[in-house]
């Protein structure tokens, strides 16, 4: 497969040509396993998505929308969890990885679910199979709310590497989970002092007009699409990343 060079819809930062050799030469960033949830609310007639705003304070992406995600935590390998994911994900963040094995699939997807329950309060999961228990400290949020972190919940539809001429650099999945599948919402203050001061469900419209970075507003429209053509298990996983300076999109069949 030839993969398309979609280079004009990103800031691909280059090193300048009076960078010294050596700087230039230096080797990039090893990108950190990283997942985001996308949050699709279907109860109305024109379908939102959740997106929260970075806190202005923060170095990393300040003030932009964004989807609530982060690194994945060695501590997801290990939480009790209800269900599996379906097979077409599993076998799609299992390609194109270094050592890859379901536990790392499975932990990718409930980074998702965590930092989602951590910036938004959302635990996404079931009440149906009893109450977790032995969960690590960053876990125990669902064990007080007596959630399952359910797998089946979520559909794995894009990945985006960050290119290597960045300092900060994530091998980022993207899951699609409906907003059913929410099984209890905490209390949270959402405020000055918190990584997310604003959070929004927004209409595909909304979310493409707000400020959000260039990779964000890619997977909106990834997404979008995704759902118009009805969310089908088959459908293909667009996979962006940079060779040679250049944004590419592959997709995973």
């Amino acid at each position: 497969m030839i993969p398309t060079d979609v280079s004009a819809r990103f800031d691909v930062p280059r090193a300048p040509a009076t960078e010294p050799t050596a700087a230039r030469a230096a080797a990039p960033v090893r990108p950190v396993d990283a997942a985001t949830l996308v949050l699709v609310d279907r109860s109305r007639r024109t379908p939102r998505i959740l997106l929260g705003r970075r806190n202005p304070a923060l170095k990393f992406m300040p003030g932009k929308f964004v989807f609530p995600g982060g690194r994945v935590d060695p501590q997801d390998r290990r939480v009790p969890v209800y269900g599996m994911l379906d097979t077409e994900s599993e076998r799609r963040l299992l390609a194109r990885v270094t050592r890859p094995s379901a536990a790392r699939a499975r932990a990718l997807a409930l980074a998702a679910i965590r930092e989602t329950c951590e910036e938004t309060g959302l635990l996404i999961g079931t009440r149906e199979a009893g109450t977790p228990e032995n969960l690590p400290p960053s876990w125990q949020g669902f064990g007080d709310a007596g959630v399952f972190p359910s797998l089946e919940a979520l559909t794995f539809v894009a990945r985006a590497i960050t290119p290597p001429s960045l300092p900060r650099r994530f091998d980022t999945r993207f899951f699609l989970a409906d907003a059913g599948e929410i099984a209890h919402r905490e209390e949270r203050n959402i405020g000055p002092d918190t990584e997310l001061v604003e959070l929004a469900w927004m209409t595909f419209s909304e979310a493409k007009a707000a400020e959000v970075p260039r990779i964000t507003l890619v997977i909106i429209e990834e997404v979008e699409a995704r759902l118009k053509a009805g969310n089908r298990p088959w459908t293909p996983v667009p996979f962006y990343f940079s060779r040679a300076g250049r944004m590419l999109r592959e997709t995973l069949a």
